[in-house]
């Protein structure tokens, strides 16, 4: 019997073998590192592939089996993957996918430690890259080189909250044999599906939303059996940055309530983005589910809400906008997203200062532009801390 997302979100997959010892509603957390054969003969099937079952953690593990099926029937993927944090998902991803020679296509916004590994793979490895405005079909298509084998793409962008066409990039990728990778961590597969706008692969940073609730580090990806399968025995196995299961049953149980979660996060970030952009110390406010978003017809098209991320460019510039932040008392200064906790942080100064500064202004990170994640607190508290701070600012 089909099933609606929201159910499935608690009632999720259990096809990994003895998850569910004694019926246990809950699944029980498999903290092994290696598990035993009935005879020397399945020690040899197991690990020529003949035969399915678990070896030894890094290779698999029952309660990350849980997790990495949960997440694709979530995203409608075939198959998923778990990491130990989400740059181990995206680094693995794009170490399986290109060799040297090859070129990447990247939305012109990208987090900073996303940046940092493409231009490792440039400088070590001879995989260049291209940052590019990916809004619409042509975009994409002048930014293709005839070595393009990925087009790796954030949507909404960190932190500027810019919308990347996922089906134009599908459109022009899979004419070049290439492959559309999307971050979907700040949407969550509640408020966007990249599978079924075409994208082929999917990672998250499950540290964020999916977690929920700011006590887990730890990646996800989504795609085909066959890809999958091939980063599962290569890339994972001989790199090493596997999920723990005491953190894999962190991100299963927070799962639970994720829907939930986003109803609350997208209904305040609505509010506070509105409040911000009537409010006289704000230069501007970035958030697709504005009604005067510049991208709102392929926002109506791509989601089904804004997300619970804003960015805002306050007025003054960076020191204006740290000083704001210093007279915080309910928001917290720190990084990360998508928690109980209302986050609030400078990224040309913390996530992205590893981008260096002209690049930066090329991705629109202005000096002055704050990220704020919204927590589950009252949204009038929320606002009343940030009004504070802000009239203070404007008071100077």
């Amino acid at each position: 019997m089909a099933r609606s997302f929201d159910t499935r979100v608690i009632h999720q997959p259990t096809a990994a073998a003895g998850e569910r010892p004694f019926g246990s509603v809950t699944p029980p957390i498999f903290q092994t590192s290696t598990f035993t054969f009935d005879s020397a003969e399945q020690g040899r099937a197991r690990f020529a592939g003949e035969e399915s079952g678990y070896i030894y953690s890094r290779l698999g593990n029952p309660t990350t089996r849980l997790l990495e099926l949960a997440i694709a029937d979530l995203e409608g993927a075939e198959d998923g993957l778990s990491f130990g944090s989400g740059m181990a998902a995206i680094s693995a991803v794009l170490i399986a996918l290109v060799k040297s020679g090859d070129h990447i296509v990247v939305s012109r916004g990208v987090y900073g430690c996303t940046f940092g590994l493409l231009e490792m793979l440039r400088d070590k490895f001879s995989v260049t890259f291209t940052l590019a405005d990916l809004s619409d079909e042509l975009s994409v298509e002048t930014a293709m080189q005839p070595n393009t084998k990925v087009i790796y793409v954030e949507t909404p962008v960190n932190p500027t909250m810019e919308l990347v066409d996922l089906a134009a990039c599908a459109r022009v990728a899979h004419k070049a044999g290439a492959t559309v990778v999307v971050d979907n961590t700040f949407a969550t597969p509640v408020l966007q599906r990249p599978i079924e706008l075409g994208a082929d692969v999917v990672v998250h940073s499950a540290t964020k939303y999916l977690g929920g609730h700011g006590d887990v580090i730890l990646g996800l990806a989504v795609g085909t059996e066959e890809l999958m399968a091939e980063i599962r025995g290569h890339t994972r196995k001989d790199i090493g940055g596997i999920a723990a299961p005491f953190d894999a049953w962190l991100v299963l149980r927070g799962m639970k309530t994720l829907s939930l979660r986003m109803d609350r996060h997208v209904e305040t970030a609505l509010d506070i983005a509105s409040r911000l952009s009537h409010h006289p110390a704000v230069q501007e406010v970035y958030y697709p589910g504005l009604e005067n978003y510049r991208q709102r017809d392929l926002y109506l098209r791509q989601m089904s809400g804004g997300g619970g991320v804003i960015g805002f460019i306050v007025k003054g510039g960076m020191s204006a906008g740290m000083g704001m932040m210093n007279r915080l008392e309910l928001c917290e200064r720190a990084v990360s997203l998508g928690e109980t906790h209302t986050l609030i942080e400078h990224p040309a100064s913390m996530t992205h200062t590893v981008i260096p500064p002209d690049i930066r202004y090329q991705m629109g990170i202005d000096d002055g532009l704050i990220r704020l994640s919204t927590g589950l607190e009252d949204v009038d508290d929320i606002w009343e801390d940030l009004n504070q701070a802000l009239c203070a600012v404007e008071d100077v």
